[in-house]
């Protein structure tokens, strides 16, 4: 280790060991988006028909949302129905995403900051099985790592910039490279741009045309939306376009960046909506408890989620609306 930049101990080699994944060229991708229409058309869709249309296997995804908070579960239950294999996963703190897609061995790669982990629950031991299974192809990085690469993406850029990491092993063990300042002489960290497939959103509103309301956190979804090839929209509910129109501040994506609009009432259950309904606890306590047992899980999720037709009829075994009410209450209380 050597001192080359004032407060950080930086590794002989300029460059993690990581594999980059993603091309972070943006002239490679400028024309994919030159040539996406902007036009307002409707873009509602059934979630079978949007995984099939926007999700072939191999692509890259990342889900908005935070951990256990407003995660689009409806479309990870769909991906694994439609038994997805060797995808991407751009894990920004993904931990839900990341034991549901485990389930069916659907990703074999993962840019990866925050997985596996389910907060207080503890460790899921069904992500952490796959993760070590030597199977999946792991890259690290930061949190804030993977939303400057998106932010790049976003801006048309090939890489952004940022002090993190350095003399760290999460550098080590990532794809970036450590770059001089032509301006000062110090060492930063160049994080490749990421360009993915897919972003997968859950939202509070949106009208048929894609336009999008979040109410409380949006975690890295501004720049997830816009650094994406394809934007496929989960919603609580569709509202008239007047709406949008009567409030155009609210709008946190706009219609043109979106390909599918899907309306999935509680479409983030088990998880918390903020503002709609709380996380189902005992539902994570009961699951990462079957989760121990390989065969018993496989059972599980047989019955709960490649066994049944739509979102509505999942929560239908967990209590249906009679437990979604009480979500409500609990949630109008935090």
């Amino acid at each position: 280790m050597t001192d080359d930049a004032p407060g950080y101990a930086t590794p002989a080699s300029a460059d993690g060991i990581g594999r980059l994944f993603l091309d972070p060229d943006p002239d490679k991708h400028r024309a994919f988006f030159a040539s996406k229409t902007k036009k307002i058309t409707d873009k509602r869709m059934s979630l079978k028909d949007a995984v099939a249309t926007f999700i072939p296997d191999g692509c890259s995804i990342a889900s908005g949302g935070f951990s256990t908070s407003r995660t689009s579960v409806s479309v990870m239950h769909e991906i694994l129905r439609q038994h997805r294999k060797n995808l991407l996963l751009y894990a920004t703190t993904s931990s839900y995403v990341s034991d549901l897609l485990a389930i069916g061995k659907c990703f074999d790669r993962v840019d990866v900051s925050y997985i596996v982990g389910m907060e207080a629950r503890g460790l899921s031991p069904n992500a952490r099985r796959w993760l070590e299974s030597g199977e999946v192809e792991v890259v690290e990085w930061t949190n804030h790592a993977l939303l400057v690469r998106l932010r790049a993406a976003a801006q048309g850029v090939p890489y952004g910039l940022s002090r993190m990491m350095l003399g760290s092993d999460t550098y080590v063990h990532s794809a970036a490279k450590i770059v001089d300042c032509p301006f000062t002489g110090q060492k930063y960290l160049a994080l490749p741009a990421a360009t993915i497939d897919v972003a997968i959103i859950h939202v509070h509103e949106a009208d048929i045309y894609g336009n999008c309301r979040i109410r409380g956190m949006t975690g890295v979804d501004y720049d997830m939306s816009r650094a994406a090839k394809h934007v496929v929209i989960t919603t609580e509910r569709l509202i008239h376009n007047d709406e949008i129109r009567a409030k155009p501040d609210a709008t946190f994506i706009p219609g043109y960046l979106v390909d599918a609009v899907i309306e999935v009432p509680f479409g983030a259950y088990p998880c918390q909506m903020a503002y709609e309904y709380a996380s189902d606890e005992p539902f994570f306590f009961e699951q990462l408890k079957i989760e121990k047992d390989p065969e018993a899980f496989a059972a599980w999720c047989e019955e709960h989620i490649y066994n049944v037709s739509s979102h509505e009829e999942f929560i239908e075994h967990f209590g249906g609306l009679k437990r979604l009410n009480e979500l409500r209450v609990l949630e109008s209380r935090l």
